[in-house]
């Protein structure tokens, strides 16, 4: 073989098809299912620690103190963002490093409450919220897997203005779900913009901003919003949230407080 061969030969990608061949594992998809699968196996260790199963399972701690898995996330996507910017890999290495990241990613997102409260909530009602995180990243990345593009078109088309347009609009309807309090809706929203209508156009949960600001002067509207998020609605996302991830220790005794 010449040595001008290897200029035209290209590098190693570990694309599989799924069914026909239409479907083609890629980067994206491997950070996808890297993400998805450790947080799975996070869960299941995470749970089986706290119930004492034994086996050698149980919490790392250095100088006696607890270091949480999510210090390794970062760490992981520290270093795979070092490698990518040094290395800038293509094909089967791209997949690789991606299928790291997305490990990385989701050891730091399991304990997004965490970082977001600073201090230890894992077990507790607050750290719901890293389940949350985790969905909303999974949600987003597979709809980039299935091809969803935010700007579109050559610049100054009208395919690229009219892109520009709805990818405006469907940010401004994320923020107002987000003023709404519905997080989960908010972000999801920024690639599946039908969510993000929906959300805007119904109604604010009762705690949120736009609940104080909106429906102060509203008391029927602020009726019909506590009787939409009522306790009964929280309970069926909750039971979705620990079916996922394990339901949280028992808050002290007047301590209870339900997180919207």
């Amino acid at each position: 073989m010449h040595s001008g061969e290897f200029s035209n030969m290209a590098a190693p990608n570990l694309d599989f098809t799924l069914g026909g061949g239409d479907a083609v594992l890629r980067p994206m998809m491997w950070m996808f299912l890297a993400m998805l699968v450790t947080f799975l196996v996070t869960r299941t260790v995470t749970r089986l620690i706290r119930a004492g199963a034994g086996s050698g399972l149980g919490n790392l701690h250095v100088g006696g103190i607890h270091v949480h898995h999510q210090v390794f996330g970062i760490l992981i996507m520290i270093g795979t963002g070092i490698a990518l910017l040094a290395a800038t890999p293509e094909g089967a290495a791209l997949s690789v490093a991606g299928a790291v990241f997305g490990v990385g990613v989701s050891l730091t997102l399991d304990e997004f409450a965490l970082w977001f409260h600073l201090r230890d909530v894992y077990w507790s009602s607050e750290g719901r919220q890293s389940v949350d995180a985790v969905f909303c990243v999974l949600v987003v990345t597979g709809a980039l897997i299935g091809g969803a593009d935010f700007i579109t078109g050559r610049v100054g088309t009208s395919t690229w203005w009219a892109s520009v347009g709805l990818l405006s609009l469907t940010l401004t309807l994320s923020v107002i779900c987000l003023l709404k309090g519905k997080v989960v809706t908010g972000v999801v929203g920024i690639v599946l913009w039908p969510f993000a209508l929906a959300g805007a156009i119904r109604l604010a949960k009762p705690d949120s901003w736009w609940s104080r600001r909106h429906y102060a002067n509203r008391p029927r509207r602020d009726q019909r919003a506590h009787a939409r998020f009522d306790a009964q609605h929280e309970a069926r996302w909750n039971r979705l949230r620990d079916l996922v991830a394990g339901a949280p220790n028992p808050a002290p005794s007047g301590q209870r407080k339900v997180i919207r």
